[in-house]
Order: structure tokens, then C-alpha cells, then sequence
């Protein structure tokens, strides 16, 4: 059923990690764009950026600059998307979530999106990201807030594969000998997180029938 996401993924990080860096470089920013706009893939620019630092060393000073610059990019389509109302995000978010994320903005303003651009899942971005926009802040000052943070994430893990990059070579290889499972795995785990969420919150309001998707990094 997964067969061809696995196909897919796997020559798409093995390609990424050898192809000349002109082309290795838009690709790498498509990719970000898409994982910070509606499609999400968990975590898969830091596992390319850190295959690419280990196989190419000298990289380690620009290379993370491509998917920063693509999140950006993703991040500012999902901005616009829900900047032209609230619909979006009732659609898509938990009221609750919501509520506690408009919460945060109120008393930190565009600060509160460090953390969420700085971790990875399971911590919550979308839903800053989109709240963001509906909340109307400066795009320009949004932009730079996920350049540096993001700048910052890539760095660290480009940095830690560059001076342990032997130890993440076998990681990788490991990786790539079980890679159908661990993403079976990882796809079964998502499901029985959304199957638990949806039952906790149907036993906490009955009478709320809908329930909102939480999107993450």
C-alpha cells in the first residue's frame, strides 16, 4: 500500500545526498516548501540535510541555508492562505488549540514562533504558522523570525553530522537497510496518535461532533 511513498522518499533523500549541489540546492528548497506548507514530511529536511553534510563535509557552511529558505517560502503560502480569514483555521485546527495558540501570540507576539520553528515534531508550527497569518503580523517580520530559527535547526544538525558524521554514516546505512519498516512504523504510529486524540476529544464533548487536525513540522 506504502510501496510507492517508500520508493519514493528513498530515491529522493539517496538523490539529494549525491547530485551536484546546483541541482541538489532548488530541490532541497522545494522539498522545505512543501514540508512547511500543507503537506507535511516529519523531519525529512533534517534527515537530507544531515545524509548531505556527511557525504559532502565542506557543505556543512550553506547547505542548511536551502531548506531554511524553503520553509520560509512554505511557511509564507500557508501564512497567505489563512490570512484571508477565519475559515481556515476553524477548518483545520482544534477551537481549543486555537484559543491557547492566539494565548501565546497575545502575550509573546511573533517570539512565540521560535520554539515551534526550533523543535521538532511532535511540537506543534503549522498552527502558529497559520495563526500567524490570520492574527495579521507583518509578513516581513514573520519571514525573518522562521529564517533565523530555521537557519539555526539546520545548523546545529548540520554542525553535530559534520564532526560525527562516521558514526552518522552507519546510522544512515542502518536507516536505509530498514527503511520500509521504520516507515510503516512510523505511518502505524500516526494513525493509532490521531485514532487515540479523536477518541479522547469525542469522550471530552460529545456534542462537538467536529474535530480539528493539528498539522506539525
Amino acid at each position: 500500500m506504502f510501496d510507492w511513498l517508500i520508493a519514493w522518499f528513498a530515491g529522493m533523500a539517496r538523490q539529494v545526498m549525491v547530485m551536484p549541489v546546483t541541482l541538489a540546492a532548488p530541490l532541497m528548497i522545494f522539498i522545505g516548501a512543501l514540508d512547511s506548507s500543507l503537506l507535511s514530511l516529519p523531519e525529512v529536511n533534517d534527515y537530507i540535510t544531515v545524509a548531505r553534510v556527511v557525504n559532502n563535509p565542506s557543505e556543512v557552511w550553506y547547505f542548511p541555508l536551502f531548506p531554511a529558505s524553503g520553509s520560509v517560502i512554505g511557511c509564507l503560502a500557508l501564512y497567505s492562505i489563512a490570512r484571508r480569514g477565519e475559515q481556515f483555521l476553524s477548518r483545520r485546527f482544534h477551537p481549543r488549540h486555537l484559543e491557547r495558540v492566539r494565548a501565546i501570540y497575545h502575550r509573546w507576539g511573533l517570539v512565540a514562533l521560535v520554539i515551534p520553528a526550533l523543535l521538532p515534531p511532535p511540537m506543534p508550527f503549522k498552527i502558529f504558522v497559520a495563526t500567524a497569518g490570520a492574527l495579521g503580523y507583518p509578513a516581513g517580520r514573520f519571514a525573518l523570525v522562521i529564517m533565523l530559527a530555521r537557519t539555526i535547526r539546520y545548523y546545529f544538525w548540520a554542525i553535530l553530522a559534520y564532526f560525527f558524521r562516521n558514526e552518522v554514516r552507519k546510522m544512515i546505512d542502518w536507516v536505509g537497510e530498514n527503511l520500509a519498516g521504520l516507515l510503516l512504523a512510523g505511518v502505524a504510529l500516526l494513525l493509532l496518535f490521531i485514532a487515540v486524540r479523536w477518541l479522547v476529544q469525542r469522550l471530552r464533548s460529545p456534542a462537538d461532533g467536529a474535530t480539528g487536525v493539528s498539522y506539525t513540522d
